[in-house]
């Protein structure tokens, strides 16, 4: 340990985003692993604050950087650089006291072995709080996000890509969904006005709660009792988009990590049923968990590992009155939510991710009975995963019939509606419903 208090801090965030920016790995995943380590909850907070803001503004940092370091860094000291990167936002974009921020992230580079390094670092972060951060002219820099996704969001969206390049870079406020089996929607608010948490009850979706601070989800009233979801609006309102019969035969196709197969589970009464199917057993177990815990385990309700582009090995001849395809996607909707998209994501995966959109369409489509629908789903904003996904579906299904939504479920896009990242403080995601001629 350092005698700098919360240098041990900073330097576990540099570790961090190394993970993310050098090794791949995700930022869900390295924070699972990583905040259960930290014991002390406003620890906890400033260290996940520290990575989010680094990710969500790294081009832009790493443009202070190019200006202010007289070299790069060598490879071997790619932590320190991580470092920079982390001290910077916390000065920069998380607005942290300079006396705490610039000497703890200086003795962090003490602690990460790097002991020739502390006088660069205090120096560098002692510039930004005299100096404004240089701003570029390039966009995707300005803005923290990769080329191609700035030319690919101004293709699609020309009238909106500014705004969603900002929306991006904001932090996503918490969404609840009320457990309607046990509780309403105004129950539930009044609950938590009672713990004195505000939350807002938006037209929609119906079941929707807003709470616009930071909350640990098991810090919320009724959350072991299985009361209440964290689940985003966007994503709630896709199950809404299917308008399920509590007596329906449904499939939940990419059913993991389970908040819209919850939501479907809690519609159906015991005449109807759900099989919930995803092709990777560990995250099925999460889905049960869910359910579990919202006390939604039934009967009717399967689990079933599976790949949805092989229904003739899980399907056993049923047929479903309605079909949710929340389909593997760039996850381009989300980014305020998961940053490392941004730095993960290439341009050269989206072909692939749209060939495997195709054929689950079709291969789902077999299993759904006359009449039947099926709701496409995505969390992108790519043309080419949605819209025009779903064109070419029509165009090559003779018995595939669009089926119009409303102005809820956002821009009107093909046959398809499409939200955008921060519009009523939501996700971007992408719903068609399709009905399948009787």
């Amino acid at each position: 340990m350092t005698a700098a208090p919360g240098a041990a801090l900073r330097a576990l965030a540099a570790r961090s985003v190394l993970a993310v920016l050098a090794e791949g790995r995700s930022l869900k995943a390295e924070l699972a692993e990583v905040l259960p380590q930290i014991s002390d909850p406003r620890d906890r907070s400033l260290f996940e604050a520290i990575c989010f803001a680094t990710l969500r503004h790294r081009y832009r940092y790493e443009y202070v950087l190019s200006l202010w370091l007289a070299r790069p860094m060598r490879d071997r000291d790619y932590i320190i650089h991580c470092l920079l990167l982390c001290g910077l936002a916390q000065l920069d974009e998380l607005k942290l006291s300079p006396h705490a921020a610039v000497g703890a992230t200086a003795e962090a580079a003490r602690d990460l072995g790097r002991n020739a390094l502390v006088g660069l670092v205090n120096a560098l972060l002692r510039r930004a709080t005299r100096e404004p951060l240089p701003v570029s002219d390039e966009t995707a820099v300005r803005t923290s996000h990769p080329d191609w996704l700035v030319e690919t969001l101004g293709r699609d969206w020309p009238d909106q890509v500014e705004t969603i390049l900002a929306n991006n870079n904001v932090a996503a406020p918490l969404w609840l969904r009320a457990n309607t089996r046990q509780v309403s929607r105004d129950a539930y608010q009044a609950l938590l006005r009672n713990a004195g948490i505000e939350a807002s009850a938006p037209l929609f979706p119906q079941h929707a709660l807003r709470v616009d601070v930071r909350l640990s989800p098991e810090s919320l009233p009724g959350w072991r009792a299985g009361s209440v979801s964290v689940q985003d609006g966007a994503a709630q309102l896709a199950v809404e988009a299917m308008q399920i019969q509590p007596t329906e035969n449904v499939l939940d196709a990419c059913a993991a990590p389970g908040g819209k197969c919850a939501q479907i589970a809690s519609q159906l009464d015991a005449g109807g049923s759900l099989l919930a199917l995803d092709v990777d057993e560990r995250r099925l177990r999460r889905v049960r968990a869910t359910l579990k815990r919202l006390q939604l385990e039934a009967p009717n309700i399967a689990l079933v590992a599976g790949d949805a582009m092989r229904p003739d090995a899980w399907a056993d001849g049923r047929m479903f009155d309605a079909i949710l395809l929340d389909a593997p996607c760039s996850a381009t909707g989300i980014i305020r939510r998961q940053p490392d998209v941004k730095w993960h994501r290439r341009a050269e995966d989206i072909p692939a991710m749209v060939a495997q959109q195709a054929q689950m369409l079709d291969a789902l489509w077999s299993v759904l009975a006359p009449g039947g629908r099926l709701l496409y789903a995505t969390c992108s904003v790519l043309k080419d995963e949605n819209q025009r996904q779903v064109e070419a579906f029509l165009a090559r299904t003779p018995d595939a019939q669009a089926q119009p939504l409303d102005e809820r479920f956002g821009h009107a896009s093909g046959a398809g509606r499409q939200r955008l990242p921060g519009e009523d403080g939501m996700d971007g995601f992408f719903y068609a419903l399709m009905r399948k001629a009787a």
